[in-house]
């Protein structure tokens, strides 16, 4: 059996970083990434960006040695993806933030509002109801990440928690601030108008839980494996007949019933912010779909049935 020399330089600078000898072929990128950890320590293999070409696309860590367009002498390029963190850990932080900043707003803790309203409640019962929504969603949200996600890359760059930390928690605090308000006034349409808002709300959220539960079970524990998504006998889930992406689907479903239901126009703001990201994230999962499998149902739109 052939053995392969692998030589890892700097996607920068072309510099020799590494040279490895006697490399098994059916070693994967992974491997060698730990081979490479051993002489570079402070470049642990989360860290690393393996690639063919220095302005390539990072191989997978299953991508196996002797499969790759490369000679028995292998050069590969490394770039240093930064400090990474896990997403567990992201998600925790992003989920748990909103829900104990609105809680704040709700009991009204000192220096938020006059100091007569300190630890006061409201007097309009859809307030309430509307920290029960907000609250069940991200309580909802934190243990479907302990218990249902199954991610295929295991961490990000630690920078990105502080973006995406910014976003949920000051978007958090600007409802908050309003719909907790002394002078808040309800909906125009009063009952009827948030009895409808909370069906909307609990139908979505009913649903996106059941589409997390459905990729789930795509994917067996402690593999990348990727499948085309399809419907199963749960009713929440037939919408994967005409959509790539439910999930963003009933997550823009539940703030439009949060919306209606508070009639907040920060909330409002939010749901677009929302949809928008949730619209480009949800275009690229459908490219990548179509691209990955050719029989792909080609009546499915990204995030909207057939409109977008």
């Amino acid at each position: 059996m052939k053995h392969y020399e692998v030589e890892i330089l700097d996607a920068k600078t072309k510099d020799k970083l590494c040279f490895l000898d006697k490399v098994e072929p059916n070693a994967t990128i992974g491997e060698i990434k730990s081979m490479f950890h051993k002489s570079h320590p402070q470049w642990y293999p989360a860290r690393q960006s393996i690639r063919l070409d220095p302005k390539g696309k990072s191989l997978k860590d299953e991508d196996i040695l002797q499969h790759l367009p490369v000679g028995t002498t292998a050069t590969f390029y490394f770039r240093d993806l930064g400090a990474q963190i896990s997403w567990v850990t992201v998600f925790l932080t992003e989920y748990a933030g909103p829900l104990l900043i609105y809680l704040m707003f709700y009991f009204r803790v000192p220096f938020i509002y006059a100091p007569k309203y300190d630890f006061t409640t409201s007097k309009h019962w859809v307030v309430h109801l509307a920290c029960m929504c907000h609250s069940f969603h991200y309580v909802k949200r934190l243990l479907e990440t302990l218990f249902v996600h199954r991610f295929s890359h295991g961490t990000m760059p630690l920078r990105n928690i502080f973006k995406n930390c910014t976003y949920y928690w000051g978007f958090a605090a600007w409802m908050a601030y309003y719909i907790n308000h002394p002078l808040y006034t309800p909906p125009i349409y009063g009952e009827q108008q948030v009895k409808l808002a909370l069906i909307i709300f609990l139908f979505c959220q009913i649903g996106n839980f059941s589409i997390h539960i459905a990729l789930r079970n795509l994917r067996p524990p402690g593999s990348k494996t990727r499948k085309i998504p399809y419907p199963t006998k749960n009713p929440f889930t037939w919408i994967f007949l005409l959509v790539s992406c439910p999930n963003y689907t009933y997550e823009l479903g539940s703030w439009l019933g949060f919306t209606l239901m508070t009639q907040c126009l920060p909330v409002a703001f939010f749901t677009l912010v929302g949809f928008v990201q949730m619209t480009v994230w949800a275009k690229g999962k459908h490219r990548s779909y179509l691209k990955e499998f050719r029989d792909y149902p080609t009546l499915r739109s990204p995030i909207l049935p057939f409109v977008l």
